[in-house]
């Protein structure tokens, strides 16, 4: 992740509960429509329900999901209070598990995670258009 200052941020603490998934989605919807990024709102929305709904299944705990625009690029990250780092699960057609970050990888410009003590952070970014 970059270290200059965003054009904006946005910031929301959600439960460990299953309505989160679907707040995090509404989060990301809301300020990307509101910035006027509407042709980012699909692949945000789902790599937003990809590592909120991770962060509920494996760290089980609160989470924490910032939406940020730098330069000509979209950030997306999720942190979580626990510090075991996601793994590329292996995927099988019959399971409906494993896709996860596999579905971020696919979607996103870029990816990663920084684990601090006691928590980590799940990132994603997506290339925003030239705007005149």
């Amino acid at each position: 992740m970059a270290g200059n200052q965003p054009h904006w941020a946005h910031e929301t603490r959600l439960e460990a509960n299953p309505i989160s998934a679907s707040e995090a989605r509404n989060f990301v919807c809301q300020h990307l429509v509101d910035h006027r990024l509407l042709y980012l709102v699909d692949s945000v929305r789902l790599v937003a329900s990809e590592l909120a709904t991770n962060a509920l299944v494996h760290a089980q705990t609160a989470f924490t999901v910032t939406l940020s625009e730098l330069d000509e690029t979209v950030m997306l990250a999720v942190r979580d209070d626990s510090n075991s780092v996601p793994v590329r699960g292996a995927y099988h057609e019959m399971h409906s598990d494993g896709r996860g970050l596999k579905i971020v990888a696919l979607v996103s410009l870029d990816w990663g995670v920084v684990v601090d003590e006691g928590s980590k952070t799940v990132w994603a970014s997506f290339a925003t258009r030239t705007r005149n």
